[in-house]
């Protein structure tokens, strides 16, 4: 049986912060007053007011959306104005944007009634270009698809595909805030901690002796692979993106996990991804 064990995201490093590669660039450039607070302020009270524990009030929220769609409007910033951001204020208008853009997309549907036994009947994917559809955002056309596979890499962190929610229960788990310069760094950290919290994202059996990944890591499995990778001496024989896996996870795993994964003899598989809707309404997932 796996075991769901409530681990406290304990990040090392001064200042209590986890620091990956090319993270130490990104958190150079974060001012101590970030000019994007202000921009992403309307997200923020939405995501504060509709979002618990990654889950979404959609029915309310498709009741009150006029603070999201005004949101949503303003996010065509103009491409030489965008092009002046730092490194973390595009990377927190990008997570921002996707997020903003699904949770419009779910409303805009909601309540969704799949007919396709393909995917759950109130799954995002019954919604007709839910992320392939091109949207204005930062000054170009551009669909959810395109910014997770074209945009994304370009920031050379791969904890940031963990930071979409996708809509969906095996997404990453949607935060109750914004994403901002000053505190992109210490967010991801706990996007990464979160994610051994979290079955859906990954999974360990010391009794099996087994470990189950989220299919996100094989669907950006070259963005993984080309960051981070891991350290090949302890993980002998293990594939790149294990390494990479191992290289997110570790720091965040029970000392006893710790040791049971460093013994090297577990095997590896994915699990299936969860497209059931990630809806609080009327108590939750169904």
């Amino acid at each position: 049986m796996f075991h769901r064990v409530f681990r406290p995201a304990a990040l090392v490093l001064a200042g209590g912060i986890l620091l990956w590669p090319h993270a130490e660039e990104l958190s150079a450039q974060q001012s101590a007053t970030p000019t994007d607070v202000g921009m992403h302020a309307a997200l923020d009270l939405v995501l504060d007011t509709y979002v618990r524990e990654g889950l979404v009030y959609y029915r309310a929220l498709r009741s009150e959306r006029g603070r999201l769609d005004a949101y949503a409007s303003n996010l065509d910033v103009p491409a030489a104005s965008f092009e002046r951001w730092s490194k973390p204020e595009q990377a927190a208008f990008w997570l921002n944007a996707y997020n903003a853009i699904v949770l419009r997309t779910v409303i805009n549907a909601y309540p969704i009634k799949g007919t396709s036994s393909q995917y759950p009947s109130n799954s995002i994917q019954h919604v007709a270009g839910a992320f392939t559809r091109t949207h204005r955002i930062g000054g170009r056309l551009i669909s959810l698809e395109a910014i997770e596979k074209q945009v994304l890499p370009t920031f050379d962190d791969p904890r940031m595909y963990f930071a979409l929610g996708r809509g969906s229960l095996g997404g990453g788990r949607l935060r109750s805030e914004a994403f901002t310069a000053g505190r992109l760094e210490q967010q991801l950290s706990v996007v990464a901690a979160e994610c051994v919290q979290r079955n859906e994202c990954f999974r360990y059996d010391p009794d099996a002796d087994r470990i189950e990944i989220s299919p996100v890591f094989g669907w950006r499995e070259a963005e993984f692979t080309r960051v981070w990778k891991g350290d090949p001496d302890t993980f002998a024989k293990r594939s790149p993106i294990e390494l990479a896996v191992l290289q997110m996870v570790l720091p965040h795993v029970l000392p006893s996990e710790g040791r049971g994964l460093r013994r090297n003899t577990f095997a590896v598989s994915y699990s299936s991804y969860d497209w059931r809707l990630n809806d609080l309404t009327d108590g939750g997932p169904r």
